[in-house]
């Protein structure tokens, strides 16, 4: 901060320069008398925090500001790639329209109530929706809130929308499970019936299936990973031949948008016991790319991992139709697969704590997710999940 005597045709004038919110501000007075005393109230207020400068200023960050200035370097670069890209959607598409140029100072309970009313109302945004946006926005406002941009965080203040009643998980049984895997192990030839396209006739031919053996016994492979390890897509893609033990699987790292390297959604590495079944789908595979090394990737046989485009991909093309052909309807996500995992151990009789453990899971979240199969079980007679597998596999 300083005062500037600057001269011109029209007369002198002083000027105070000061720093706010990361730009240069500047203030222009006709008396030096008046110039000095905003510069020793400007410096008194600066050791009274950022509010009290922007009350003597008038001058509050809007959100885009400060999002620019400091919530993305601060914090943002600290969130996983797939994070970042999911809050900047949400704060681009449902954020930022209404609320980017508002001054945080100006960001108030009544603002965030309204804000949230017109995405329900004009957007027909969903009780999750809107949870998301919440929590972005409220993330961006606590950032503020700890650098003393604001008074306070509004968004804890308004009540959230109630979210949408969801059934509870039902599982595939392995009978399912494994008549899914059994149409990716065989040929998946399409047959297209004759019809009409732009008015010619056009007889009936087959598409047939280019797989080759390693590559059916792939997707059958991925089915099993999930629904007997419980592994989740990310960590799917990333499992190396080296993780895959005598009698467990090691999972410390999961697959970015991109195929490299990050932590998993737990940020915990984990042992998941490896069951027969699986251990001899692994094995099966592992021969037909012809012994692959040690480093590279499960599913690639090299070391690059699975896109997540080539996930997607997978999921629409081969899951989707072999879950049509077997009959499995509503078709479920792979994640669900998951689903299955748990309850194969709950079967078993395993504790909340190790079905926790097994599935990257704090016991609380394993409780709420499956406390109705735990009630289920409770009195039931201990199932043997190889049996089960097996006895489902014909054997």
């Amino acid at each position: 901060m300083s005062v500037e005597r600057r001269s011109k045709a029209s007369g002198v004038t002083y000027v105070v320069r000061w720093r706010e919110n990361g730009r240069q501000r500047a203030k222009t007075f006709l008396r030096r008398a008046d110039a000095q005393a905003w510069d020793v109230e400007l410096r008194r207020r600066r050791e009274l925090g950022p509010l009290a400068v922007q009350q003597l200023t008038n001058r509050s960050q809007t959100l885009n500001e400060f999002i620019e200035d400091h919530w993305v370097p601060e914090h943002g670069v600290t969130l996983e790639k797939s994070t970042r890209r999911t809050y900047a959607d949400l704060y681009r598409l449902y954020i930022e329209p209404p609320l980017g140029d508002v001054p945080l100072q100006n960001i108030t309970v009544s603002e965030v109530r309204k804000w949230q009313s017109e995405l329900q109302a004009e957007r027909n945004a969903s009780p999750d929706l809107v949870g998301k946006c919440r929590t972005v926005l409220s993330s961006v406002l606590r950032h503020a809130l700890e650098a003393e941009a604001v008074a306070g965080n509004p968004v804890g203040a308004v009540k959230a929308p109630k979210r949408e009643y969801k059934d509870a998980v039902d599982p595939l049984a392995p009978a399912t499970v494994e008549a899914v895997r059994g149409v990716l192990l065989g040929s998946m030839a399409t047959d297209v019936p004759e019809c009409t396209r732009h008015g010619a006739r056009v007889s009936a031919y087959v598409v047939p299936d280019e797989r080759t053996p390693a590559s059916r016994l792939q997707d059958a492979l991925v089915v099993s990973l999930i629904a007997y390890a419980g592994l989740r897509p990310g960590e799917l893609r990333a499992l190396r031949w080296s993780d895959v033990r005598e009698r467990t699987i090691l999972v410390d790292r999961a697959a970015d948008d991109d195929g490299t390297d990050k932590d998993t959604k737990s940020r915990a590495r984990r042992t998941i016991k490896l069951i027969d079944p699986l251990a001899a789908d692994l094995e099966e595979y592992r021969q037909a790319l012809g012994g692959p090394g040690r480093r590279t990737r499960v599913l690639t046989g090299s070391p690059e991992a699975w896109r997540r485009g080539d996930w997607h991909n997978w999921r629409a093309v081969r899951w989707r139709q072999a879950c049509k052909r077997a009959d499995v309807e509503p078709t479920p996500r792979p994640y669900d697969l998951r689903h299955s995992f748990a309850s194969l151990l709950l079967a078993e009789g395993q504790t909340v704590h190790y079905v926790a453990s097994q599935l990257g899971h704090s016991p609380k979240l394993t409780l709420d997710t499956y406390g109705h199969l735990f009630a289920e079980f409770a009195d039931r007679a201990r199932i043997d999940p190889v049996a089960e597998i097996m006895k489902a596999r014909g054997g």
